[in-house]
């Protein structure tokens, strides 16, 4: 982060520092060798201006970086590539119903609906009506517990970067292989589909009509339900369009049918049901049970 001779609010980017770092306070200052003390006064920007080597320490212990450069100058790469915040930039700080600012490493998200809430466990399917809540819904909330929210920063950061593009490579050329991939972490996602010929399904010369056949389509559990499968199958959608095929099928049970239905695939009631016959247990004429196969 580079300081240039405006005003800083010095401890507003502390904070968003921490939040970013997912420090509390002492653990912040722990890491620095700075007093809680000292850090909560300039975090509240109780006390004057705080020294520049405590402050570098601070940022130093947060993951921060600190760079002094003449007025006017733009940044060097290093310090562009960083991942650090403006020094001059405001900072919105949600607070409490006291007007006290929320521990910052918290991430603070406001409550639109009871499922945003971790306390509403008591709302099943989050279909109570508002006058049968046995419990007072705050307008904010935030995760006390670290795996969790580092869970939530991870789907929002996935969710913001995500690409999508259909693969060729160690494919056969009537497989087709649609990707999900976020930078840094690889594929997240992935649909599979083969191509099928109407001329040998149906026995008919249809001037080599083809179809595809969804195989499957698969996300990271921990980024289900931000519509990464959606995406993946709208894109088929265009790469079907593109080189000229107009049919796709595909057989699912359980709730893969509810999320096909959602991507727009119809039911097919003409089509045969999908039948399984289990012949364990059976017993088979002028065998004993002792002389059947194993199953």
């Amino acid at each position: 982060m580079g300081i240039s001779g405006d005003a800083i609010d010095v401890g507003a980017v502390l904070r968003d520092l921490r939040r970013r770092a997912d420090l509390s306070q002492r653990e912040l200052a722990d890491r620095s060798g700075v007093p809680k003390s000292t850090l909560a006064r300039i975090e509240a920007g109780r006390g004057g201006e705080p020294a520049f080597r405590t402050v570098a320490r601070l940022v130093g212990a947060a993951g921060g970086e600190l760079s002094i450069r003449l007025h006017g100058e733009p940044p060097g790469d290093k310090v562009a590539d960083s991942g650090g915040v403006s020094l001059g930039m405001p900072v919105d700080e949600p607070r409490d119903e006291a007007d006290r600012r929320y521990p910052a490493h918290l991430d603070v998200r406001r409550v639109r609906t009871l499922k945003d809430w971790p306390g509403a466990w008591w709302a099943y399917s989050y279909t109570l009506p508002r006058r049968s809540w046995p419990l007072r819904v705050p307008e904010l909330t935030y995760d006390l517990d670290r795996a969790r929210r580092d869970r939530r920063r991870w789907r929002q950061e996935a969710q913001a970067r995500v690409t999508f593009r259909r693969a060729f490579e160690d494919v056969p050329a009537t497989s087709w292989r649609l990707v999900a991939e976020v930078p840094g972490a690889g594929p997240v996602g992935e649909l599979r589909a083969h191509e099928r010929s109407l001329d040998l399904l149906l026995g008919e010369d249809l001037d080599d009509l083809r179809e595809l056949v969804i195989e499957s389509v698969v996300v990271a559990p921990d980024l289900r339900f931000l519509g990464i499968g959606r995406r993946l199958v709208e894109l088929l959608a265009t790469e079907m369009a593109r080189v000229g095929l107009r049919t796709a099928h595909a057989v699912a049970e359980f709730g893969n049918v509810y999320f096909l239905l959602a991507c727009g695939l119809e039911l097919r009631a003409s089509r045969p049901s999908a039948l399984m016959l289990d012949v364990r247990g059976v017993p088979v004429p002028g065998v004993s049970p002792a002389q059947e196969p194993p199953s």
